[in-house]
């Protein structure tokens, strides 16, 4: 069976988590390991859905947070074993997300009483569809489990602190026509040039910028695929716009979605897709204090990570881990070493650790 030493140096823990294959859906061997060695630790109260394992310490706290990170990868690119050059540390899930899951484990087994009651949460199948995700099913099933007063997702963010994140949904907007023999156009109506309209109403759209906790979000409307024709001599009778809005957390799933609607009125609007916002928090004092602690300044997440799903808890939560994102997926998918440690001293530090 696998084997981690909670223990060790945590350069050497992310390598030992990185040469255990966890491919999404094939989590099982390193939540086994990370399980047998969490239960065996004596301070933690330890519960497994799936291969979601979740550690708590219950000591009575005034304040509860949220450590988090999932196990799983993107599928293997001849990018395993780990291997260490200088002061990058290379290989599959190194940066996404296996040395923030380094710094978590390494916490769990080596602050037993810390300032704030702490929930370690290591989760499956992020990576794949939504329906699928460890962090989903968990507050779906245990909503007392991940409930808590601030969260950190330890997604890859350069070692910074990147609150909350936009929401997001997609839509199709559909324009219809009447089909015709392209020699005799005339006799038709060319739904394709119907969407002509749809495109002139994106290239004008002007982004709202909201200031959220003093962070400016920059939400955005984009037409992302464009599918419609019959054949090469067939006016086309549908079109169809799939676009996709980033919206700032200050919206509502339900009022983005009006606002997109509004936006192509006089069109055929569908919803494909949509996931909230996560607010950040910051004027929460765990939020505020943990700022304070790492001393760096804060960004705005633009894009869409499982912050998300804290919030619909209510529980205000952040992005902080090491690794560039920008290599996330990659072949050459690295982390360097200094991020990993500086994310430890941090939180180690703001949890009252030496």
């Amino acid at each position: 069976m696998p084997e981690l030493d909670l223990r060790a140096d945590v350069v050497d823990l992310t390598r030992q988590l990185v040469d255990i294959e966890s491919v999404s859906h094939h989590e099982a061997d390193l939540a086994d390991a990370v399980e047998r060695e969490l239960a065996a630790l004596g301070h933690l109260e330890v519960t497994r859905r799936g291969n979601t394992v979740v550690a708590r310490t219950q000591l009575g706290r005034a304040e509860r947070v949220v450590l988090a990170g999932h196990l799983d990868t993107v599928p293997v690119n001849d990018n395993l074993p780990s291997r260490l050059e200088g002061d990058v540390l290379h290989g599959l899930g190194t940066c996404d997300m296996k040395g923030g899951d380094a710094v978590i484990l390494r916490l769990a087994a080596t602050l037993p009483e810390p300032n704030r009651d702490l929930t370690f949460i290591l989760y499956e199948a992020e990576e794949v569809a939504s329906v699928h995700n460890g962090l989903r099913l968990l507050t779906e099933s245990d909503p007392d489990l991940v409930r808590a007063d601030f969260a950190i997702l330890m997604e890859p963010s350069n070692a910074g602190v990147e609150a909350g994140c936009q929401g997001t949904l997609r839509v199709e907007v559909r324009t219809r026509g009447e089909r015709a023999h392209s020699a005799r156009a005339w006799r038709g109506v060319n739904a394709i040039h119907g969407a002509a309209e749809v495109l002139n109403r994106l290239a004008g759209y002007e982004p709202r910028r909201p200031v959220i906790d003093g962070l400016t979000y920059h939400e955005g409307l984009n037409a992302v695929r464009i599918a419609g024709g019959v054949a090469g001599n067939v006016v086309p009778d549908e079109c169809v716009v799939e676009v996709n809005f980033r919206f700032a957390p200050d919206r509502a799933e339900a009022e983005a979605e009006a606002y997109v609607r509004e936006f192509f009125e006089g069109f055929e609007v569908t919803l494909t897709d949509s996931a909230p916002g996560a607010l950040p928090g910051l004027d929460r004092p765990a939020a505020k204090e943990f700022v304070e602690a790492v001393g760096g300044e804060v960004a705005p997440k633009f894009g869409w990570t499982d912050v998300a799903r804290f919030s619909v808890l209510g529980v205000p939560a952040v992005n902080f881990g090491p690794g560039d994102p920008l290599y996330a997926h990659k072949a050459d998918e690295h982390v360097k070493v200094e991020e990993i440690r500086s994310c430890e001293r941090a939180l180690r530090a703001w949890l009252g650790g030496q």
